[in-house]
């Protein structure tokens, strides 16, 4: 026990150096005076060098071998900080720091580039940005497939090849419901100026119904809405326009989706490998849950009519049953923040085969606005209009995210096998969402999902939560029942 007790006090400082540096991307992206930026970027890349050290150190690896794990827990935690230690080993220090330093820089030159819709400005920071993060790819892979090693670090166990498989399958069905909702008379929009300070405070009270505790956590705007920390700190942010209160509400729910993962696993797993989710596709499965099954629902969507009503007064959708198919419009657009339900996933898809062609170098930067546009048209049938509404709206390339985008349409296979399971479990869960109250689901997500943090395998997590192994089959239903239902097919 001594030995594996070393580990963990070990650990617990590397995971606590991390906190800090998140903060500081927190901050960067909320607070920070704009003439700090490049002072931010080495403060975030000697922050990175620190850490980077003491996940690659001699005395850690000797920590690790002579670790001892005697229960379950010990040996996942041992097992998550080995492959931590592993995957930090094959990144050369200057290299970590360098890309930290860059990623620091361009995400704040991609806030002032899509603001003034200069993507010509930016396609060189963009180019660094991608160049390393194709250097950090091939050192992770060791001779294997670049994109997967990038893919690892966001869905531990799951490859590209795997991906193209379940987006195979995926796509058919997405497709055939789009057009036989096409052929249906559109759903209405909201009418009217939303006063944005109203926003913020209904906001407010949604996050609390969805389980988000203030006393750690925070909500405060930026750019693209994220949720940053884990244990006692998780911050969120949201974003508002006076003309559409959806994209504030909606966005606060999703991330309280994550912020309550992190909010609501194992105290004692607090600053280790496993106190935080165990990936990005199940805490995506979280966020997509919250957002879409349960605060769309009709059930909820009559309950926040009410509350609308109350707040905003009259805006031009008179009963419950039209404010759901509001809540649940379908239309092809170019922000897939904003895609509704049936859209989301081919925009990841897109996003998915266009990042893949960057990494493995078939598609160059220069060329990535033609590259989006044409399949955005092949893809939606729309023409992009300028870079803001295309490539330049998702700060994750600009950040170094590669892997990441696919996660998104992982977690809402994952959330459509969750949310079957849930249901069966549930059968009156639509009779607490009209009130208002979606804790009976909150609380069957915190035993099944969140409070294991990094404890399982994601799909063994998932696997075990719902009663199966992960397939798309489960979304599908759900999205053919929903909208069926609401736009009668």
């Amino acid at each position: 026990m001594m030995s594996y007790d070393a580990l963990l006090t070990y650990l617990r400082t590397t995971e606590a150096l991390g906190q800090v540096a998140g903060r500081l991307g927190w901050d960067q992206e909320t607070v920070m005076p704009e003439g700090a930026a490049d002072q931010r970027a080495e403060e975030i890349a000697a922050l990175e060098e620190v850490i980077h050290a003491r996940r690659t150190a001699p005395a850690f690896a000797d920590l690790l071998a002579g670790a001892n794990p005697v229960d379950d827990v010990q040996r996942a935690m041992v097992a998550r900080a080995q492959r931590g230690f592993d995957r930090s080993s094959r990144i050369p220090a200057e290299l970590a720091a360098e890309a930290a330093r860059v990623n620091a820089i361009s995400q704040h030159r991609w806030i002032a580039a899509r603001k003034a819709g200069d993507l010509a400005g930016f396609l060189p920071t963009l180019q660094q940005v991608v160049a390393l993060q194709v250097a950090q790819a091939q050192a992770l892979a060791d001779g294997g497939d670049a994109y997967d090693a990038l893919l690892d670090g966001y869905e531990p166990g799951m490859s590209a090849a795997r991906l193209t498989a379940i987006f195979s399958a995926l796509r058919p069905g997405l497709v055939d419901l789009r057009a036989a909702i096409a052929e249906k008379p559109p759903a209405p929009h909201l009418n009217g100026h939303f006063d944005e300070a109203q926003q913020m405070a209904l906001s407010q009270e949604l996050a609390l119904a969805f389980g988000y505790d203030l006393s750690r956590g925070r909500i405060d705007k930026a750019v693209h809405p994220f949720s940053s920390g884990s244990g006692a700190d998780v911050r969120i942010t949201t974003r508002t326009d006076a003309a559409d209160p959806f994209n504030c509400f909606y966005s606060t729910i999703h991330e309280v989706g994550h912020a309550t993962y992190e909010q609501n696993i194992r105290a004692d797993f607090a600053l280790t490998p496993l106190g935080e989710g165990v990936s990005m596709g199940v805490h995506e499965s979280q966020s997509r849950i919250y957002e879409n099954q349960l605060a769309r629902s009709p059930a909820f969507a009559g309950w926040l009519f009410g509350q609308m009503r109350d707040m905003f007064g009259d805006f031009g959708i008179s009963d419950a049953g039209t404010f759901a198919r509001a809540v649940n419009r379908v239309a092809p657009g170019f922000i897939r923040t904003e895609a509704d339900e049936v859209h989301y996933n081919l925009h990841i898809m897109m996003r998915f085969d266009l990042e893949r062609a960057l990494i493995a170098g078939d598609l160059a930067v220069a060329d990535l606005e033609e590259a989006w546009n044409t399949r955005f048209a092949a893809d939606f049938g729309l023409t992009v209009p300028n870079p803001v509404m295309g490539v330049l709206q998702d700060v994750h390339w600009p950040a170094g995210l590669f892997g990441y985008f696919p996660t998104y349409a992982l977690g809402n296979i994952y959330a459509g096998c969750l949310h079957q399971a849930l249901r069966a479990d549930l059968p009156d869960l639509d009779d607490a969402l009209a009130a208002g109250n979606p804790a009976p689901a909150l609380d069957w997500l915190r035993g099944k999902v969140q409070q294991h943090g990094g404890l399982y395998a994601p799909a063994d997590l998932i696997t075990r939560a719902a009663g199966f192994a992960p397939t798309e089959a489960p979304l599908l239903a759900y999205l053919q029942q929903k909208f069926g239902a609401l736009y009668g097919i």
